[in-house]
């Protein structure tokens, strides 16, 4: 299982809002099936690294479908290989640890 946080930005698109382009993304990330979460600055996805790839190909395509000249994607990439970890599951070690600490 592979955590990947992506963020697709259309440069030029002559605004400073891009929520028509993200609105695209989450569309499609809707209509591939993988599991994902919007973000305010992006989105977390889950799935085989296969799978994260080719839906960050196709969302990094969308603005280009959409007559923007230059596009800009970031990604991070967390595989683990020991065992199995979901961003949830991350999200929740750090709530239990800071629990502890309280």
């Amino acid at each position: 299982m592979v955590i990947a946080f992506v963020t697709v930005t259309p440069l030029g698109t002559g605004s400073p809002s891009l929520s028509p382009y993200v609105a695209e993304c989450v569309r499609a990330l809707d209509q591939c099936g993988l599991k994902h979460t919007l973000t305010p600055m992006g989105s977390i996805l889950e799935g085989s690294l296969e799978e994260i790839l080719e839906a960050v190909r196709m969302i990094h395509n969308i603005p280009f479908n959409q007559g923007v000249q230059r596009v800009s994607t970031r990604i991070v990439i967390d595989e683990r290989r020991d065992r199995e970890a979901t961003a949830e599951g991350k999200v929740r070690s750090v709530q239990k640890k800071l629990a502890e600490n309280r």
